[in-house]
């Protein structure tokens, strides 16, 4: 496989995999693929079927990694920030009572206003933190 394929492509091939992956999981198990609460099961003993949907997610991955160019690129940003948007964004999925997967993918797709709301609100925060960190921080983008 190459990587030859536009961005648009790739993110497009991605979406209709993660949809794919939702129905299939809520409609084999009744569960929702939102990996905060995959990750807060494991965390609680669960083994079943969070334990092995997250071990696919990053065996998967791993595995596209091997198949594309991804991998050569470098992050654009300094590690300290980027560790820093990692906690921000676990103490987000706690206060938000889930994540943009669960969220976005599983609960938008119920019908749940709460979901609704919480997936605007991710979407206008990340608009608004993309906005400062390249054109108000300094060292932002060009």
């Amino acid at each position: 496989m190459s990587a030859v394929l536009h961005p648009w492509l790739w993110g497009a091939i991605g979406g209709a995999l993660i949809g794919l992956s939702a129905s299939f999981a809520w409609s084999w198990s009744g569960r929702v693929t939102g990996i905060s609460g995959l990750v807060a099961g494991v965390m609680r003993g669960e083994r079943n079927f969070p334990l092995w949907f997250l071990l696919g997610l990053v065996l998967a991955g791993g595995w596209l990694l091997q198949l594309t160019t991804f991998g050569s690129e470098q992050p654009t940003r300094a590690w300290p920030m980027l560790i820093v948007s990692g906690l921000l964004v676990g103490y987000g999925t706690r206060v938000a009572n889930g994540c943009t997967s669960g969220h976005g993918v599983c609960g938008v797709s119920r019908g749940s206003i709460r979901s609704l709301t919480a997936t605007i609100t991710f979407v206008a925060t990340a608009a608004l933190t993309v906005f400062l960190v390249r054109h108000v921080l300094p060292g932002g983008a060009p």
